[in-house]
């Protein structure tokens, strides 16, 4: 996409956003200076961050295949990010080709690129929505959401990487929408950035960054990340750091010390049991 592309769409390429700083994190190609330079300054105060991005990344390839393979057979992946290797629908298309998906981002060039990607099946069981998850409410009834998915069926609702950037009780609300508009079955599948054994000062710095970027991070503790499945059943292995739900190739040793992703899945009461 050229620069002038980008200003057609009314984007500053010299203001950060996440979705561009992840994608420069796991090997990406679609980002600004900015971008860069923003995940630069928060590697210094993480020094495998880009490592950590990379497991985020595996975590949430295993858990959609997972819940492909135990049946579910519609997906709405929230705060997708930009397309890259092994998309959720790719992943689930091997497993069940008809299974629908629905990917939602805010940001304009995450779902300008996303549509490239469709381009060869637009009228697919697929569709890239341009939504914010903070009016959830308008995200479940847009169009590309209310007519795909078939509400007398189980739904996997996928936030990888997101409700860090959601502040306060918010997080709660959003959790709590999607819960009441879910059918029995259904399943949530979040990770979620915790301080770990961060100093109070690293915390601060990881902040000015994501501030100097006009956005904002709210690192939760494992408990209160685990609070966010309340009313869910979670998976037998919690909420634990990523690389360990069920690591392809068995055991992963622990995070080094420091901050990291965790992540769970968990089920709303009713349907099938997921194996």
């Amino acid at each position: 996409m050229s620069t002038n592309d980008v200003l057609a769409l009314g984007i500053n390429p010299d203001v950060p956003h996440a979705a561009r700083i992840y994608d420069y994190l796991i090997g990406g190609k679609d980002n600004f200076a900015a971008d860069r330079e923003a995940a630069e300054a928060l590697i210094r105060i993480v020094p495998y961050l880009r490592q950590r991005a990379r497991e985020n990344r595996a975590f949430l390839m295993r858990t959609v295949r997972h819940l492909a393979e135990a049946g579910v057979r519609q997906f709405l992946d929230i705060g997708s990010g930009l397309p890259t290797a092994e998309n959720v629908h790719q992943i689930v298309h091997r497993v069940a080709p008809d299974a629908r998906i629905a990917y939602v981002d805010s940001d304009e060039i995450a779902v300008v690129h996303g549509n490239a990607l469709l381009a060869g099946a637009p009228d697919g069981p697929v569709r890239m929505v341009h939504a914010d998850v903070r009016d959830t409410a308008a995200l479940l009834d847009h169009p590309d959401i209310a007519g795909l998915f078939d509400r007398g069926q189980p739904i996997a609702v996928i936030m990888i990487a997101l409700l860090h950037f959601i502040p306060g009780g918010q997080a709660r609300e959003i959790v709590d929408t999607m819960r009441a508009w879910l059918p029995e079955g259904s399943h949530l599948v979040i990770s979620h950035a915790t301080p770990g054994d961060l100093s109070p000062e690293a915390q601060r710095e990881g902040t000015a960054v994501y501030e100097r970027a006009n956005m904002q991070i709210t690192m939760r503790s494992v408990a209160e990340i685990t609070s966010l499945f309340d009313g869910f059943q979670l998976s037998p292995e919690g909420v634990v750091p990523v690389s360990e739900w069920r690591p392809e190739g068995g055991f992963r040793e622990r995070p080094p010390s420091g901050g990291h992703f965790v992540g769970g899945v968990a089920r709303l009461a009713g349907g099938s049991e997921p194996r």
